[in-house]
């Protein structure tokens, strides 16, 4: 286990721009969204952030419904913002994510089960979160309207 002490983020969040990276802000609590939000007032994090809101993992924020609105309303109003939950709250959590505009992360990372028993692929994962998409009525986003999404810039 690894404990970041807030002048250790605040190095890397400058080396990090510094290198021209777009970092993705993985918050897996209220207090790490507002730690963030101190770090773009404070310059190290340009904007628009990107927020990973992180749901499930035990000891931390919940995958359900009231925790999901309440961390996103405490986003800056300029962020991109994905959500995911894991095992069993993983599409769920696709489709509250759509539902309230954002954006979401599917994976073996975070789940191995399509269905209760069965193991996953990430391809097969990915097809059920874009089903979900598209019964929300939206399409996913392509890599080119991603990374315009996000305002990630091509660097050769």
């Amino acid at each position: 286990m690894v404990a970041n002490i807030p002048e250790h983020l605040r190095i890397m969040a400058g080396r990090i721009r510094e290198l021209g990276v777009k970092p993705e802000l993985e918050v897996f609590e209220l207090g790490h969204i507002e730690f963030a939000r101190k770090l773009i007032d404070e310059g190290l994090i340009e904007t628009p952030a990107m927020f990973q809101l992180c749901l499930g993992i035990p000891y931390t924020a919940p995958a359900t419904p009231e925790v999901l609105a309440v961390m996103r309303g405490r986003l800056p109003e300029s962020a991109n913002w994905s959500a995911f939950g894991i095992s069993r709250q993983e599409f769920d959590m696709v489709a509250l994510s759509c539902a309230q505009n954002g954006n979401c992360r599917v994976g073996l990372e975070d789940n191995l089960y399509l269905d209760k028993g069965v193991f996953a692929t990430n391809v097969q994962l990915v097809e059920r979160a874009v089903k979900i998409i598209r019964d929300t009525g939206r399409e996913p986003a392509m890599p080119a309207r991603a990374a315009e999404r996000l305002g990630i810039v091509r660097r050769s």
